[in-house]
């Protein structure tokens, strides 16, 4: 009898433990090499899983589930409990990325998403476009670049009637500030655009225009200082989901996402963008931006800017004041 109660003890104390455990899905769209999947999304959750003791694991699914813009709703209705995706892929529905995406912000992907972190969590989660969702994390990849097959790269109108690849939003907006021809496409599909010469060029940070073997295409570059642009990014959770997690589970997430899950991927994608630009050595001539280019470039898309203020103002946030705050903290990020 004393064996039996103890095994019945002991049968219980696992279920108990098993119970206990939680297991999140994990929705990815991308290869399992992209460095997004393995030097973020697969750490992301071995922190989560060291941060709660085990209680808490994540199980990254192999496949699919949908095309990459329907992975924002995966979480709000939860098909998947965790997913990340570009806001950019569902226009007009995140307007207040437009203060992280406009040009000239910065060189270090780092420095540029813990800022916009800090923004975000002060002053634009008030627009409410992420209220379905428990957001774990927002960045932004390396600056955007300019990479041509040909053509005179020193000139201020070295992108005048140049086709250049590009992936919707703010980057079409830009490629059309500067007098080119906007091509659009998936990131796919930019090998073959360029291949084909249906693109000239492509607007892309170091880092993709690498993972996407693209460098045989192109044989210059134009380094621009702070970049032309970047792409917003979020990794968000579905809401049902976290509020079943105990309060210290929580905390124990916050305290590996936030301002850290962003300073993480701003990391992965400054290592990223320095490998990528030196499998470039010999193969892509990368020339810096000249004075005139930049007062030219400058003036083009100050309207632009403005106009993406205005939008995201639209949201009730004030845009000025976040756009100055994310400079800010930015260069307060780079001075340390």
């Amino acid at each position: 009898m004393k064996h039996l109660l103890t095994a019945t003890a002991l049968v219980c104390s696992l279920a108990g433990a098993a119970s206990a455990q939680t297991v999140l899905t994990v929705a990815n769209w991308l290869p399992p090499s992209h460095p997004l999947v393995s030097e973020l999304i697969v750490p992301m959750t071995e922190q989560i899983a060291e941060a709660t003791g085990g209680e808490v694991t994540a199980n990254i699914l192999p496949a699919p589930l949908g095309p990459p813009q329907a992975h924002f709703d995966f979480a709000v209705n939860g098909v998947a409990d965790i997913t990340f995706g570009v806001q950019g892929y569902n226009p007009g529905r995140f307007k207040t990325t437009n203060i992280v995406e406009l040009p000239f912000l910065g060189d270090s992907a780092e420095n540029i998403s813990v800022a916009y972190w800090r923004v975000f969590d002060e002053m634009l989660r008030d627009a409410g476009e992420y209220d379905d969702v428990k957001v774990l994390a927002v960045f932004s990849h390396g600056p955007g670049e300019i990479f041509l097959k040909s053509g005179d790269v020193s000139s201020a109108d070295a992108l005048k009637g140049v086709k250049l690849r590009v992936g919707g939003g703010i980057v079409h907006e830009v490629a059309s500030a500067l007098g080119a021809v906007p091509v659009e496409g998936p990131s796919s599909k930019a090998y073959e655009l360029l291949s084909q010469g249906v693109a000239d060029g492509i607007l892309f940070p170091y880092e993709s225009v690498n993972f996407f073997k693209l460098i045989p295409q192109l044989n210059d570059a134009i380094s621009v200082p702070g970049g032309l642009y970047n792409t917003s990014f979020y990794i968000v959770m579905n809401k049902a989901k976290w509020e079943s997690l105990d309060p210290a589970q929580q905390d124990a997430i916050d305290s590996v996402t936030g301002e850290a899950l962003a300073r993480m991927a701003g990391q992965m994608w400054d290592a990223a963008d320095a490998a990528g630009k030196a499998a470039m050595e010999g193969e892509i001539t990368i020339t810096p931006a000249t004075d005139e280019q930049l007062a030219a470039w400058e003036g083009a898309l100050s309207p632009l800017v403005q106009a993406k203020l205005d939008e995201a103002a639209e949201t009730g946030v004030d845009a000025q004041a976040a756009y100055d705050m994310l400079k800010a903290e930015i260069a307060k990020e780079a001075a340390e």
